[in-house]
């Protein structure tokens, strides 16, 4: 108890001294990041983003105003494995003095099959890599101020378990999807660490980069992968232009199941506004759209057996009543 007080009693009047005091900047390059370092950092550090929320960080274009930020950053927090392709160029142009930090260190990337030394960057899809990313922002976020580390484990573990949790949960509502319907169809390949540790089957229009041309045989692929599995649905994302993907939807006369967060989070307004909250709306999206059309079915069961039934009764009613009337008139 009094390990708590000590600690709760520096975090009041450490607030206190350091009063008009400059926060040290820390800039990350997608919003995915800045959402975890600031749940890390909490009101010690003044966290910024380069790419702003719903921007593409694949397509980005930086801009003077993103080089003077660069500039005024005291740590720069990046994703990497060809994440951001624009960024070493940035960094050069801008003459800042910050360290860059490496958020996925200690992560096995997903290789592609296709392109020699090009790693899939989306490992912030699978919660359980979450954990080396914000291990690896807390560690870094001590090294900047470490006057403030008991403030920063402190933080940092009550967000783990919060992560923890999280996985948790998308393991016991992805099971809610009948196995034959886990394939999940999106604009762009942003979800196979997501498939890898839930158990999904990814398929997608553009390969790991929206910064890709659409090929004939990735349409054919897709077409065939919906009329052999039946696919009930298929998924636009909020960074990627829905047009090819509603396209294939009504070509196969399928339904939109939602919207996916996979290279920014949503804005205030949007049903994914933090990092935690992009990975719970997805799959409560995905979980609802490919299992609706089999909860359908099974709705339906019962009554169709029901209304068989009632027929059955009422044949052997009518069979009953004739031979009871054959049998009268015989008598007669």
């Amino acid at each position: 108890m009094k390990k708590y007080l000590i600690f709760f009693f520096f975090l009041l009047f450490g607030n206190t001294l350091s009063f008009g005091q400059e926060k040290k900047i820390v800039v990350a390059t997608a919003s995915m990041l800045a959402d975890m370092a600031q749940n890390i950092a909490g009101d010690q550090l003044e966290i910024k983003c380069i790419v702003p929320i719903g921007g593409d960080p694949h397509l980005h274009e930086p801009t003077p105003r993103d080089a003077r930020l660069v500039n005024s950053a005291d740590l720069i927090l990046k994703n990497g494995l060809t994440f951001e392709g624009w960024l070493s160029e940035l960094i050069d142009n801008s003459g800042t003095k910050a360290q860059s930090v490496l958020v996925t260190e200690g992560i096995q990337p997903i290789e592609s099959a296709s392109y020699k030394n090009s790693a899939d960057p989306h490992a912030w899809m699978d919660a359980q890599l979450g954990l080396n990313y914000i291990k690896n922002i807390k560690n870094a976020l001590i090294r900047l101020e470490p006057e403030n580390a008991d403030i920063f484990e402190f933080n940092y573990g009550i967000y783990k378990q919060q992560l923890e949790d999280l996985d948790a949960y998308i393991k016991g509502e992805i099971k809610k999807i009948p196995t034959a319907k886990r394939i999940l169809i999106t604009s762009h390949d942003a979800f196979q660490y997501y498939g890898r540790a839930y158990g999904i089957q990814l398929e997608a229009i553009l390969g790991t980069s929206t910064d890709a041309e659409v090929q004939t045989s990735d349409i054919i692929r897709l077409n065939k992968v919906i009329r052999e599995n039946k696919i009930p649905a298929v998924f636009i994302e909020s960074t990627v232009n829905p047009k090819l993907l509603k396209q294939l939807a009504r070509d196969n006369d399928l339904e939109i199941g939602g919207q996916l967060y996979a290279d920014s989070i949503g804005d205030k307004e949007s049903p994914a506004p933090t990092y935690i909250d992009m990975l719970k709306h997805n799959t409560d999206v995905i979980v609802a759209a490919l299992s609706k059309k089999d909860t359908e079915a099974n709705n339906a069961a019962p009554a169709t057996e029901s209304q068989s039934n009632w027929l059955l009764w009422g044949l052997l009613g009518m069979l009953l009543i004739g031979g009871f009337i054959a049998m009268l008139r015989m008598n007669k």
